[in-house]
């Protein structure tokens, strides 16, 4: 019998192979891009998280909106009780994908300073959260 002396794997070497799917959360509440700035921060609240998805009226992801960002946009100057998530969020994104390495999505969340990115099918639903450890 021989003896193979077994080497650790590094941490970074597990995050060139683990891919997103591997770490994401579920998906959470989910709410339509048609909702207001105030109602969004209700849902938050109840729901007990710092950050939504928000989808259109056909059910795709368009981005995800965190408590912080909605509170900061209700005590601006140019808030109004009609003001809705569409007329927020802008761009469609960023977005990840399951098979995502996680390599690859901590770079990009570090690069956009993110805390949280949204993982998506290949159709653009939402599949969950990809959220940075605190």
């Amino acid at each position: 019998m021989t003896l193979v002396q077994m080497q650790p794997r590094s941490a970074h070497a597990d995050l060139a192979h683990r891919t997103v799917d591997d770490a994401m959360e579920a998906a959470g509440p989910q709410v339509c891009d048609d909702m207001t700035v105030e109602v969004a921060l209700a849902v938050t609240a109840s729901s007990r998280t710092d950050h939504l998805l928000v989808c259109d009226e056909d059910g795709l992801c368009t981005g995800l909106i965190t408590r912080e960002r909605l509170s900061a946009i209700r005590d601006s100057a140019a808030y109004t009780d009609r003001l809705r998530l569409r007329d927020v969020l802008g761009d469609r994104g960023p977005f990840t994908s399951p098979m995502t390495t996680m390599a690859e999505a901590e770079h990009a969340m570090h690069y956009r300073r993110l805390d949280a990115l949204p993982v998506v099918d290949e159709q653009g639903s939402a599949l969950g959260v990809l959220a940075l450890a605190r």
